[in-house]
């Protein structure tokens, strides 16, 4: 059989990353980017499609009578329908491990940046203000340590225990996990696990790492924020529609925590008047455009990845399978 693979989005993947070619007999058909309109004709002869961000859905997937798998490259499956899939066979795969270093370091990065007010500094000596300071340095933001504060995760998978061992060895955090109603229990012996109000009143840093699904959109709202200690930070290098949004502009306007850095959005790329943008020139704020993931050793071993799934799914022994198959 001759597979016709259909790349939607290569260029979610940075162009100096190589994504190798299969050695089996294939058709390769490749799309820098994909538009909503453009999906159905694009993908109706393909028996796989490899896709990161372009959504597939049942009305879509109806339409191709050939197709075998859906190789993902990427983590997160939302932007697939896997109940048409499972229905109709269709193997789903994603991509599992590559981010166990480049988001952990990104989210410390930007913890750091709050946690010291580097933003406010920086800020203020381009703006002149050292210059015209009385004595060698000035104060015009807080700076905390690190050490013996407590790191509140959301999500215990491995980018979350990561993101524990470096709050814990290399700085010295209490990491605690948020408590919910899935942790295994070998989880559960390994880690603390707190319920949310306490995980809420006592964390001082917050970061999230767990999957976009029903159950956790729009975890944190005006509500959460009120719960926060007023100098708490939170950070989220997972998923876009965790946190509603245009809560956290008024929780960083009112004060009610102290700081917030952002990489995920959704939709993705924003609308010129999303509330964030509001926040950019506040030295307690940081926006990046969804880059923890994509260091260029981490993005490799994605493309990697990527076509080991396509590979190993040709040669009958499917890998990182996506649900009950």
């Amino acid at each position: 059989m001759t597979h016709h693979i259909v790349f939607l989005d290569r260029d979610t993947i940075a162009p100096t990353i190589e994504v190798r070619r299969p050695d089996f007999d294939h058709q390769w058909t490749e799309y820098d980017r994909t538009s909503a309109d453009e999906i159905a004709e694009r993908v109706k002869d393909a028996t796989i499609i490899i896709n990161n961000k372009v959504p597939l859905r049942a009305e879509t997937l109806g339409q191709c009578p050939n197709l075998k798998m859906i190789a993902i490259a990427a983590t997160g499956t939302d932007i697939v329908d896997l109940d048409y899939c499972k229905a109709n066979g269709i193997i789903v795969s994603n991509i599992r491990g590559y981010a166990i270093h480049t988001v952990p370091e990104h989210a410390f990065a930007l913890i750091l940046a709050l946690r010291r007010s580097i933003v406010g500094y920086r800020q203020d000596v381009a703006r002149g203000e050292w210059q015209k300071a009385a004595q060698f340095c000035f104060f015009n933001h807080p700076i905390d340590d690190l050490h013996g504060s407590r790191l509140g995760i959301v999500g215990e998978g491995a980018i979350g225990q990561a993101v524990a061992a470096v709050g814990k060895n290399g700085f010295g955090m209490e990491p605690v996990f948020l408590k919910h109603e899935f942790v295994s229990d070998e989880d559960r012996a390994a880690n603390t696990f707190l319920p949310l109000e306490e995980f809420l009143e006592t964390s001082d840093v917050i970061t999230l790492h767990c999957p976009l699904l029903p159950q956790t959109r729009d975890m944190f709202g005006i509500d959460e924020f009120r719960r926060m200690k007023k100098t708490a930070l939170i950070i989220n290098t997972a998923r876009g529609g965790l946190i509603k949004d245009g809560d956290l502009a008024t929780a960083i306007k009112e004060g009610l925590i102290g700081g917030a850095a952002i990489d995920v959005l959704a939709p993705e790329p924003p609308a010129d008047d999303h509330p964030f943008f509001d926040l950019l020139e506040r030295p307690n704020f940081i926006l990046t455009p969804h880059v923890a993931w994509a260091s260029r050793e981490a993005m490799q071993t994605l493309a990697d990845q990527l076509m080991d799934n396509i590979g190993n799914f040709v040669d009958g022994q499917p890998s990182n399978v996506v649900g009950d198959f």
